[in-house]
Order: C-alpha cells, then structure tokens, then sequence
C-alpha cells in the first residue's frame, strides 16, 4: 500500500511503508530524505519500495516512471514529450494529451483540472491523499482526481 499527496502543480509526494520520496518536476529532483540529498535528472533508481526511472526528453525536461508493488505510476506534470517511454495505471499530469494516450486506470491532476475534465468528460473527485492497496483496487472506469 502506498499514498499519493500534493501540495502544488509541481511536486507529487509517494508514501510507503519505507518512507516519502518527494519528485519535483519543475526542478528535476527527486527527495526522498537520502544521505546522498536530492537526486537530479534521469537514471534508475531504488528507494525503499519504488523502483524510479527518470527519463529525459526531447527538451531536457524529465519525466518519471514509477514501480511499487505492481502498480506504475507516471509523474509528468505538464510534459507532452516521450510519452511512449510511459506505461502508468496512475498519471500525474495536467496533460489531456497525455491521458489520452497513454490511457491510465487514474488521473491525479496536477495544474489545469477544469479544462482536463471538460474535455476528457470525465468528472473529478476531490481527496487528501490517494490511497493506493493494489493494482486491483484501482477503478476499473477511468476517473480523474484533484488532491489539495
């Protein structure tokens, strides 16, 4: 089991059983409280129970795709690029064009909600945290959540 959390459009917060890993993807950094400090920029990586790849893209933005337990998550934000190099049951994105095709079981919406749900006609719910036992406790029909 894990959590999803976000205090702004930039940064998605994982939390598991092992501890927090904060990814900030105006800046490229990934916290996740290490000896080591933050990690910038793409590369692979394990931390605690996620299994991490930061990918570069065309612009030298970087996105990240995530591993825990069996259910992987994309963190975007805004980031139109590379979406190939993306499978995600979870997407962290203000991006329609990225839910669209890269077709994720959930959307946490990150920036633009109004806009992404009327032209996803999907409809919103509002959480705190997005708690996350397993892949089989995802929604089967897509829905888009706004975390605050």
């Amino acid at each position: 089991m894990f959590e999803i959390e976000s205090k702004n459009q930039d940064e998605i917060v994982i939390t598991t059983k092992k501890g927090a890993i904060k990814f900030n993807i105006s800046d490229a950094t990934i916290d996740a409280g290490l000896a080591v400090g933050k990690i910038t920029g793409p590369g692979e990586f394990e931390i605690g129970d996620a299994t991490i790849r930061g990918i570069i893209t065309e612009s030298d933005n970087t996105i990240y795709s995530v591993e825990i337990g069996g259910v992987h998550i994309g963190i975007l934000g805004g980031i139109e690029e590379n979406l190939d190099d993306i499978v995600a049951d979870i997407l962290c994105t203000s991006s329609v064009r990225a839910v669209r095709e890269i077709e994720p079981k959930l959307v946490v919406a990150m920036g633009n909600v109004d806009g992404m749900v009327s032209e996803l006609k999907l409809t919103a719910r509002t959480e705190k945290k997005l708690k996350v036992k397993n892949l089989d406790s995802l929604p089967s029909v897509r829905e888009v959540v706004v975390l605050n």
